[in-house]
């Protein structure tokens, strides 16, 4: 297989399949966690947007050599199963049996390097990053090397979330065994001060001179390229631990996470600097969301990464806004959809 070719992986599940909620509703039972069932529709709401996802692809990227699509087991009863660029991928088809039923996401993507077929380069898709303009493969890979952005930024308290302040830290401690800070800046300044980074992450970056060792990393939540390879390395490197992580149904404090890939493979230099975060917008759905809007329906940047805060919002107004805007941009289905 060609190292040229890229590939994307999307991960998505059905909320609202009573199978997986009761397997899920099991999996806390057998944890000793405190189960509370709140089966309210906004609990698990579809904002149904998803096959906008494939019509971007299809649109914007149609160089891409297959689509991975990962699931529990269920699947839209919109999709192409049959289109020739399409891969279903259960739990069950590359995730050890050991680390099964799993709901925690980071399992699921410390085992990506299982999935049969998969090309060595791919790109990760959570299913709440959409892309909005054509994109290229330089944007993700220069010949073998990632595209990102090295910026390093303290780990901070999160008293409303009590897991992954936890996990970001976690990820710090486990790449500050295998680099020295000091000495990783003097071997590639310009991994840590590109002209090309947002000013805000370039000074950050400039203060971190200070500190001896690693506060933490800050990594762009969008399209995340990755390597095979290096999923092989870290496996390699530190087998006891992530076997620890992958038997964790639920996620955990103990936790290290998938961007330990990308940062590993930037402090091994083997990654090209730029502006990543300017390629990726992040929004929070809120009860207002005109600037979310504005920017799907005048494609401002090439992708959007839209998360579901769980705040009291207009679900229904808020989903007919989304597929609106969509539907400007993506009138047409895609080869994807039946």
């Amino acid at each position: 297989m060609s190292r040229q070719e890229i590939d994307f992986v999307i991960t998505w599940v059905d909320g609202a399949d009573p199978a997986w909620r009761e397997d899920k509703r099991e999996g806390m039972r057998q944890q000793g966690m405190e189960v509370k069932v709140d089966d309210r529709e906004e609990r698990y709401r579809d904002w149904d947007i998803l096959q906008y996802w494939f019509r971007g692809v299809e649109k914007f990227a149609p160089w891409v050599r297959k689509i991975h699509f990962v699931t529990y087991g269920h699947l839209p009863k919109w999709l192409n199963t049959k289109n020739p660029k399409l891969h279903i991928v259960n739990h069950e088809d590359f995730i050890p049996e050991k680390y099964r039923p799993t709901f925690n996401s980071h399992v699921i993507e410390w085992n990506f390097h299982r999935i049969h077929g998969l090309s060595d380069n791919f790109v990760y898709f959570n299913d709440d990053v959409m892309l909005l303009k054509p994109v290229k493969r330089q944007n993700f890979f220069v010949g073998n090397q990632p595209v990102d952005m090295l910026a390093l930024q303290p780990d901070v308290t999160n008293v409303e979330d009590t897991t992954m302040p936890y996990i970001y830290l976690n990820n710090a401690m486990l790449l500050a065994k295998y680099f020295d800070k000091r000495d990783n800046m003097k071997k590639q300044p310009g991994a840590y001060f590109h002209m090309g980074y947002p000013p805000m992450y370039f000074f950050y970056n400039m203060l971190e001179v200070m500190f001896p060792r690693f506060t933490g990393f800050y990594t762009v939540h969008g399209p995340s390229p990755l390597k095979k390879s290096t999923y092989e390395t870290i496996w390699n490197l530190e087998p006891e631990l992530l076997d620890h992580v992958c038997s964790h149904p639920f996620r955990h404090k103990e936790d290290v996470n998938q961007y330990v890939l990308r940062e590993y493979e930037k402090l091994m230099g083997n990654f090209v600097p730029k502006n990543v975060k300017k390629f990726c917008k992040y929004y929070n759905l809120k009860k207002k969301n005109k600037d979310l809007v504005d920017t799907i329906i005048n494609q401002k940047v090439a992708s959007v990464c839209i998360n579901d805060s769980n705040t009291e919002i207009p679900y229904e107004k808020v989903k007919k806004e989304l597929k609106m805007a969509f539907e400007q941009i993506f009138p047409e289905k895609s080869s994807f959809e039946l």
